[in-house]
């Protein structure tokens, strides 16, 4: 009996090609969860109660503004933790809302924290001046910062995820995909 035909072994290769690129095409389209009417993934939430939340790591480094900044700044305010990208259209979509979180309730006490996940802390500055950002955001370009974060709360490769932090430095609740100014808000009024 002879081995597989060079025709049949094209064909298997063509197949496993094929494969990987449905799975490629899967993985980037953000196929985690359900998806929403108009294609998106939707979004994955968790809340936690206050006996079940994790401390939050102490995000440190310099903000693209060239200062440097970290979560212990924010210490004894309510703090959202929102990492993004420039090139993210989810990001680029719920970044007003994220201002108006942080204008609307920071006399509240509540603050926002950016984490820039460009390559270049200029495209990260640009973005915060065209969408009007007020906060601040740490550049993070190799996601060393946020890969401190406990594993399992969101899928790191794909933006945006949110954490939302209470007064104690521990996570309250975590969201991958595009949040709201109202779902955001609804996260945050509990711990204020």
């Amino acid at each position: 009996m002879s081995g597989p035909r060079q025709g049949d072994i094209l064909i298997i290769m063509n197949i496993a090609k094929a494969g990987g690129l449905v799975l490629a095409l899967l993985m980037a389209s953000g196929c985690a969860g359900p998806r929403l009417d108009d294609g998106q993934a939707a979004p994955l939430q968790e809340t936690f109660a206050p006996a079940d939340r994790e401390k939050m790591p102490d995000l440190t480094g310099t903000a693209i503004d060239g200062r440097p900044i970290a979560v212990h700044d924010y210490r004894g305010n309510v703090l959202v933790v929102n990492a993004w990208a420039s090139w993210c259209g989810p990001c680029r979509a719920e970044a007003r809302d994220f201002s108006a979180v942080h204008t609307a309730l920071h006399t509240r006490g509540v603050r926002v924290m950016g984490v820039d996940t460009d390559a270049s802390r200029t495209a990260g500055a640009a973005f915060a001046r065209e969408h009007h950002v007020p906060y601040r955001s740490l550049h993070d370009p190799k996601t060393v910062q946020l890969l401190r974060i406990p594993k399992g709360l969101v899928s790191p490769q794909g933006y945006p995820y949110t954490f939302v932090v209470d007064r104690q430095g521990r996570i309250a609740a975590a969201r991958m995909g595009r949040i709201s100014r109202a779902e955001l808000t609804d996260l945050v009024e509990p711990l204020l």
